[in-house]
């Protein structure tokens, strides 16, 4: 008896160069790609280990939980760390890491996560790289959430080194994910004497055994449903229209947006400019006197489905996420959301306009 998920032939190496040669169009790069088999955490740490190391000098940008665990990998890999550290409410600017440069000459890395869905900011990737661009530094870029979302663009802002992933806004599989990799940034690696090798971890195996040797044999069996999954979904990113994909991303984060000032009841945005707010997923701030894990748990007890979590560790008490991306950036989505919150704040005898939330969010609905 055969089963159309597990009994397939296995995917030749020309299959899966033709899906990476599909992750490069998505990112209007000419750098090289390397499909990593694991989720995104797997080539952030890897291009982190593979090119620093006791001398390097890292500036790592701190604007969520993402940006402090690549200080920490930083840190272990024996460089010398400066955290530039912004509140999660808002994000970095490029005149912060022009001026951490002017103080730290010496600093040849530069580390930083484009949208943290974790804490609802985007940063502005293109501004900041011109920065790094012009001191010279390797520039490093978490783009797993944004991707999708927002424009991802490595080549015109200087990035070396740019992860993505599939599962937010792209709306694909969380298995595998993806790097580009500059050939700065290639060199860098080769010159590391601690650089990975003959390791999971490792980006020079695919750049000496898969790239180098023309992409004709694969490293190891690759996760084939995962690799099938994220086709599908590039294949559907191309369909749809990249714009228009980010365009309903954005109109998702602009109608909960405006739709949670309008509910009423002390809930606010908890990125305060409009202009610093990721589209990937909405974060607000809870309501003084409530805790926002308990009122995520109330909504969600209505419907389960609803694409809603409270923050965090120690944000948990204070923020609420909205995570409107991928199948779920759609009016209906975030209507639902802002009833069921609505539904809970009223459940703790605060005063709320359900009826004027959904309007304002249609009203800006684009």
């Amino acid at each position: 008896m055969t089963h159309l998920l597990l009994d397939l032939p296995p995917m030749s190496a020309a299959h899966f160069a033709s899906i990476e040669d599909r992750v490069a169009r998505l990112l209007s790069t000419r750098q090289d790609v390397v499909i990593t088999q694991g989720e995104a955490l797997l080539p952030l740490e890897g291009a982190i280990r593979a090119t620093a190391g006791p001398g390097t000098t890292a500036l790592n940008v701190v604007t969520g939980p993402y940006g402090q665990t690549f200080g920490d990998w930083l840190r272990d890999c024996g460089a010398t760390v400066i955290d530039l550290t912004v509140p999660f409410h808002t994000a970095v600017t490029a005149e912060q890491v022009r001026g951490v440069f002017t103080e730290h000459p010496e600093i040849d890395f530069v580390s930083l996560v484009h949208a943290e869905a974790a804490t609802g900011n985007t940063n502005p990737v293109a501004e900041i790289g011109e920065v790094v661009r012009a001191h010279g530094a390797l520039f490093y870029l978490d783009a797993v959430a944004s991707v999708g979302a927002e424009p991802v663009l490595p080549d015109a802002w200087g990035v070396d080194l740019c992860v993505i992933g599939a599962q937010k806004a792209l709306g694909g599989p969380a298995g595998v994910s993806a790097v580009s990799v500059s050939e700065r940034a290639w060199a860098r690696m080769a010159a590391n004497p601690r650089a990975p090798r003959r390791s999971y971890l490792s980006l020079l195996d695919w750049k000496e055994r898969w790239i180098d040797g023309g992409r004709k044999a694969l490293l190891h069996a690759p996760a084939q449903l995962e690799m099938l999954a994220l086709e599908a979904c590039a294949e559907r990113v191309e369909a749809a229209g990249l714009e228009t994909v980010m365009a309903r991303h954005a109109s998702a984060a602009a109608a909960t947006r405006a739709g949670a000032v309008a509910l009423g009841g002390g809930l606010e945005p908890y990125v305060r400019e409009a202009a610093e707010a990721a589209p990937v997923a909405t974060t607000l701030r809870a309501p003084s006197g409530t805790v926002a894990s308990d009122l995520v748990a109330r909504a969600l007890s209505a419907d389960p489905a609803l694409p809603l979590a409270a923050g965090g560790g120690a944000l948990a008490g204070e923020m609420i996420r909205v995570n409107h991306y991928g199948p779920e950036a759609r009016p209906g989505a975030v209507r639902a959301s802002l009833a069921a919150l609505g539904a809970a704040l009223g459940e703790t005898g605060l005063r709320v306009d359900t009826d004027g939330a959904l309007r304002a969010a249609d009203a800006a609905w684009r």
